[in-house]
């Protein structure tokens, strides 16, 4: 259910499930302005929290930190949303500056981030990075896998050689697009349009996805998030609703059926990054949206 004013309004209408859920899973959510460090150290803190298919760090860093993969199995993302910031990544005997304000995907095998002023960064990668996953705060709740989202399957990579790729985000608006969609092998990422001040509250989108999370991470301001759930004629498995107020830098991991949207609510900037592990479908259908969409091959079936 979107505002006509939403850019979602033109989407698909998306076609019901051959089989209901019978069975759900809640929510999950990181508050990293509150939550403890998963690593705390002579190079910052960082946290980490996971969902079915991915898992997240958010890391504030000191001057010379390195953050460093070996052997990873995947191309990963790496978000700098900050401007004025330096972050030096070296991959496959490539090494590239690239400045703040930028989503960086970073091929598979060796490879490591270093920030000569420090700062913070946001890496995503999938659940391949099995060392990562065992340290997120949540990683008891994926103990039993989650229902209703189906294993995680790569989207074609990138022709010819793998390579480090950087796309800043400061992209202007656009009307008929939604938000600032970058894709890779493994991810889609939207960075949302700032609000500034509280979301207007009679247009707002409560809409669902039948089998894959979203992961909404708060970069600034405040949100709440309204989570419901189908019921079903099962009452053992109903689940009160949620509403959570998730000041930033939050995450919040929303299980598919189940009908959300969020509502910016501070009174200056709010940034919401919306991220899916792997990419979209239907926005990536869309002409315009995904904003690197030359890079990377739509699946067979997409």
């Amino acid at each position: 259910m979107y505002d006509r004013s939403d850019p979602r309004s033109a989407l698909a209408a998306q076609s019901p499930s051959a089989t209901a859920a019978t069975e759900f899973a809640g929510a999950e959510y990181g508050r990293f302005y509150r939550d403890p460090p998963q690593i705390a150290g002579a190079e910052g803190k960082s946290w980490y929290l996971r969902g079915q298919n991915f898992v997240l760090g958010y890391h504030e860093t000191l001057p010379g930190a390195v953050l460093s993969r070996s052997g990873q199995a995947d191309e990963y993302v790496v978000l700098v949303p900050d401007r004025g910031l330096r972050v030096e990544v070296s991959a496959n005997g490539e090494t590239r500056t690239v400045a703040g304000g930028a989503l960086i995907v970073v091929p598979a095998g060796d490879s490591a981030l270093r920030l000569p002023d420090g700062g913070r960064v946001v890496r995503l990668l999938t659940v391949l990075a099995e060392d990562l996953v065992a340290m997120a705060s949540n990683a008891a709740s994926y103990a039993t896998r989650h229902p209703n989202i189906p294993p995680f399957a790569p989207w074609p990579a990138a022709p010819g050689e793998p390579r480090i790729r950087a796309y800043s985000i400061d992209v202007p608006a656009e009307e008929g697009r939604f938000g600032r969609i970058f894709r890779c092998s493994t991810f889609m990422v939207n960075f949302l349009d700032p609000y500034v001040g509280p979301r207007d509250a009679t247009k707002m989108s409560p809409h669902a996805h039948d089998d894959f999370e979203q992961c909404s991470l708060a970069l600034e301001g405040s949100f709440t998030h309204y989570i419901r759930w189908p019921w079903t004629t099962n009452l053992n498995v109903w689940r009160e609703d949620d509403r959570e107020v998730c000041d930033a830098p939050s995450v919040a991991v929303i299980p598919p059926p189940a009908i959300h949207t969020s509502r910016a609510t501070a009174d200056g900037i709010n940034l919401l990054v919306d991220i899916f592990c792997p990419p979209r479908a239907d926005f990536s259908a869309r002409p315009g949206w995904v904003l690197n969409a030359g890079d990377y091959p739509l699946p067979e079936q997409a």
